[in-house]
């Protein structure tokens, strides 16, 4: 479950084509960030520290106020890949915000959801304005460091092993027991995909091959329904470690 879903009228556009989009006029509380300025400040953090950009997406809605990003990177481990996603405002919708994660997920609808909030809730001030390159520099640092945790539970969940029993017991507890913020019908789903499953994620009997079942299943929900599903499996599943 990763990269840009677009529900709300909010088309693709191409890096190079976002200079190209209107810049509203600042006024004395809201300074508009530019959004090719964003995208660009991002980019050339990460180049700063030999971080690659193996995959990027971007969309703005239909009045170009609003801007959604998606960017996979090189910093992998065990075949999972780090990725960021981002987004801006120019009509005061929401803040200045990236999240970052192995699972990243942006939606023109304002679902934003990914294991860690590098900035948030930065308001489009002149301070935000003057300051964008170090904001943003400081946000991919922790992210950095965020992947070192990231790095530790994967391979926590891959050394989880699980007796079938057990991980029957995981799911009851998740979907009939209001574990996790989903729809109990997807317990037949991550049942039929984590022990009958054929693709390779779902082979070993271990915690991580399990939450490979519970987020393939999600992705049948609807945009919000998935995020939220997503945002409640981890805390549910950390309390099996």
């Amino acid at each position: 479950m990763d990269g840009l879903m677009l529900h709300r009228g909010a088309e693709l556009i191409g890096r190079q084509n976002l200079p190209e989009l209107v810049t509203p006029d600042p006024t004395e509380t809201h300074v508009p960030i530019p959004h090719h300025r964003l995208v660009e400040s991002v980019l050339e953090s990460l180049a700063y520290r030999k971080i690659e950009v193996t995959r990027d997406q971007y969309a703005v809605s239909p009045d170009g106020m609003n801007m959604f990003g998606f960017l996979q990177v090189n910093i992998e481990h065990e075949g999972v890949q780090l990725a960021l996603g981002l987004r801006n405002s120019h009509s005061k919708q929401f803040s200045l915000g990236i999240v970052a994660g192995y699972r990243v997920f942006v939606c023109d609808n304002l679902a934003f959801h990914g294991a860690f909030a590098a900035i948030t809730k930065r308001k489009h001030t002149k301070h935000l304005e003057r300051e964008l390159i170090e904001v943003v520099s400081v946000g991919v640092d922790r992210i950095q460091r965020h992947f070192d945790k990231v790095r530790s539970d994967i391979d926590a969940w891959r050394g989880f092993e699980l007796p079938d029993g057990r991980a029957k017991e995981v799911i009851y507890d998740a979907f009939i027991g209001r574990g996790i913020d989903a729809p109990q019908h997807l317990g037949k789903r991550v049942h039929q995909l984590y022990f009958a499953g054929v693709e390779p994620a779902f082979f070993p009997r271990n915690m991580w091959s399990l939450s490979n079942a519970f987020t393939s299943a999600f992705k049948e929900l609807d945009p919000i329904p998935q995020m939220k599903a997503a945002e409640s499996l981890q805390p549910f599943l950390a309390q099996f470690n």
